[in-house]
């Protein structure tokens, strides 16, 4: 397999789906570990932020490779749309909402690093 290629798992899933579909339920785990009622002290937040703010990075990183990923495919596959549009047209469309969700993303990372800085020196007993 080229470095152009998607890897595939065993049973023909894309890694790059897996590595989503694993994001995707762990954040369901921390919406259920952190829900109304729970208590969280700052040390315990503060490592959590420390995790999540790593988005201002990664994530930007993420759907720019992703957006030049869609764009490379239009060169390495026979590419359409089931309704005829045109699909260099979707993919640029797509492509810009991925720059703005980079951008946006950076935003949301600069934030969870500021909410983690708010607690750093917060203990409990």
């Amino acid at each position: 397999m080229s470095d152009e290629e998607t890897s595939v798992t065993d049973d023909e899933t894309p890694v790059i789906v897996e590595a989503a579909d694993t994001i995707y339920e762990e954040l369901r785990t921390l919406c259920h570990e952190s829900s109304p009622g729970r208590s969280i002290p700052a040390p315990v937040a503060y490592r959590v932020l420390g995790n999540l703010k790593g988005v201002e990075y990664m994530l930007p990183q993420a759907l720019n490779q992703l957006a030049a990923g869609l764009g490379k495919s239009l060169d390495t596959h026979d590419v359409y749309e089931d309704d005829g549009r045109d699909p260099v047209q979707s993919i640029a469309t797509a492509t810009d909402h991925l720059t703005r969700a980079a951008a946006l993303a950076k935003q949301l990372g600069a934030e969870l690093a500021q909410a983690q800085n708010a607690i750093n020196r917060q203990g409990y007993r």
